[in-house]
């Protein structure tokens, strides 16, 4: 009997240059027509691939949607700055960047509000955006606790628990300000703010 060809199997493996064309296309499209009038037809003519390519990948554009930002938001970087405060400033003003931009700021509002009654999209929104953004909470407090600015943690639940806290919070904060309230994130906010993370009410740079 004769093997198979490697055309013939079923399941033939993703294109990582498709992938990339196509969440490109995504966030061209989100640019130019807004969520409303973004069409996976659209898409596809603007990446270049045909329409079933799409559905082969997303069952449905909020699923596009999600990885398109998702990919946008895996351009943070934490800098090191020589202090945990100056670290966390650096990377508000990135987060706070990268939702000035339009794509990101129109698709990450339409998603979120669509998950309010799709549960398999807020948990996408959770793993594609959130529990990969975590990652910069992680190596924040490590580095923190290398200088001794912050004290060990052995405890892995609550090791768990604080980076879930202080991811909330900040993300929390970073996107009311940028996003609903249509307040600028600035230095000097970004100061305030990490003041107040860090030292609480009473922290002078807070007021």
């Amino acid at each position: 009997m004769q093997s198979r060809t490697a055309a013939n199997r079923p399941g033939r493996p993703r294109s990582a240059t498709a992938d990339a064309a196509i969440l490109a296309a995504t966030r061209e499209a989100l640019v130019e027509l807004g969520w409303s009038k973004l069409t996976l037809g659209d898409v596809a003519t603007r990446a270049g691939v045909a329409k079933t390519t799409l559905y082969r990948r997303w069952s449905g554009k909020n699923e596009l949607v999600v990885d398109a930002v998702a990919e946008l938001f895996d351009e943070l970087r934490l800098p090191d700055r020589g202090s945990l405060a100056a670290d966390i400033e650096g990377v508000v003003l990135q987060f706070a960047a990268i939702l000035a931009r339009p794509e990101a700021k129109s698709g990450l509002m339409a998603v979120v509000a669509e998950s309010t009654r799709d549960d398999a999209l807020r948990e996408r929104i959770r793993a594609s955006i959130v529990d990969r953004q975590k990652r910069l909470v992680v190596e924040g407090r490590d580095r923190a606790q290398c200088r001794g600015e912050l004290p060990p943690e052995t405890d892995p639940a609550d090791s768990a628990r604080t980076v879930d806290l202080i991811f909330d919070v900040i993300a929390g904060a970073v996107v009311h300000r940028a996003l609903v309230s249509a307040e600028p994130v600035d230095a000097t906010w970004a100061r305030g703010f990490v003041a107040l993370l860090l030292d609480g009410l009473t922290a002078s740079g807070a007021a």
